[in-house]
């Protein structure tokens, strides 16, 4: 199995990181954060337990598709030698219960069934396929990966793995017969190169640079740090690090704004010295301009943010 599309944060949840640890989420925007953190590291779960995907095989991840003027998304798939595999990651956790076909935490709130979600995909998925002059069989699959969760009143449903079948679930995929050629390593490549593009702007909570807090936050608990640039948590690195990754949340904050030497001071709250700021953005950006109206030119290998 080899790993053609590995799995990144989101450049949704990347900004909503950085928003998080700056200012006070509103509670729906607050819920979405939290959603899209614990959905990613349930995928990461995933991604972990495929791992021991033995059969001659090619795993994308987070795929983003338009078809007919609808966009959807597909956690991940397995290309074998006659099936396509596809995936649908949930990290519930806790009771759930099914009354026909609505699902319900168990305190009674409703949820969008992901079994619809799964069944929509798989026909966007073979219209796309089928657009591109692909005819290949489709298995598609809804994975609970936490173990702590529990379905009252389940159907038999194949599609459905639960946490306590994942283990008979890799057996199963295990003695798919699959050889893969060049086709397969064709497919792969038509489906990254389908993806679409959603600007990860547009659903932020509104925000703006003067009631953002500044300072520079640690990269693991995303708590502000002092000019020590050592964590509570115990993480410590060098300041070029500490700036450079600042200048970083900056760009993907502020896509459009400048960066000066004072900008990116006042951005890290005066944590180190403007003669820090200064060399550190002059060893790795080119100036241009002359003098105070001048600003730094971010390299695009750098320049990781999507506008």
């Amino acid at each position: 199995m080899k790993i053609l599309k590995p799995r990144f944060v989101s450049p949704e949840l990347k900004l909503l990181r950085f928003l998080h640890s700056r200012m006070g989420f509103p509670i729906d925007d607050l819920r979405r954060f939290e959603n899209l953190e614990k959905g990613f590291k349930g995928e990461q779960q995933f991604d972990i337990w495929s791992e021991d995907i033995l059969i001659d095989g090619l795993i994308l991840n987070d795929l983003l598709f338009e078809v007919n003027n609808t966009v959807f998304q597909i956690d991940s798939v397995l290309i074998s030698q006659g099936t396509l595999f596809q995936f649908e990651v949930k990290n519930y956790e806790g009771d759930y219960y099914l009354e026909g076909d609505k699902w319900f935490t168990l305190s009674g709130s409703t949820i969008r069934n992901p079994l619809h979600q799964l069944e929509r995909s798989e026909t966007m998925l073979k219209q796309l396929l089928q657009n591109n002059g692909y005819n290949m069989h489709i298995e598609s699959y809804l994975i609970f990966i936490n173990p702590n969760f529990h379905l009252y009143n389940a159907p038999i449903n194949p599609s459905i793995i639960f946490p306590t079948q994942l283990t008979r679930f890799m057996d199963k995929l295990n003695r798919t017969p699959s050889k893969l050629n060049g086709g397969h390593s064709k497919l792969a490549e038509t489906l990254v190169s389908k993806q679409t593009f959603q600007s990860p702007y547009k659903r932020l909570p509104n925000y703006d640079y003067n009631r953002l807090e500044k300072g520079i936050c640690c990269p693991h608990c995303r708590t502000f740090v002092d000019v020590t640039l050592k964590c509570k948590c115990g993480f410590e690195e060098a300041p070029s690090a500490a700036i450079l990754r600042s200048i970083e949340e900056f760009r993907w904050l502020f896509p459009d704004e400048k960066i000066t030497t004072n900008r990116i001071y006042e951005w890290c709250k005066g944590n180190k010295s403007i003669r820090t700021i200064r060399r550190i953005l002059a060893n790795n950006f080119e100036y241009e301009g002359y003098g105070k109206p001048g600003h730094y030119i971010v390299p695009i290998e750098f320049n990781r943010a999507v506008r």
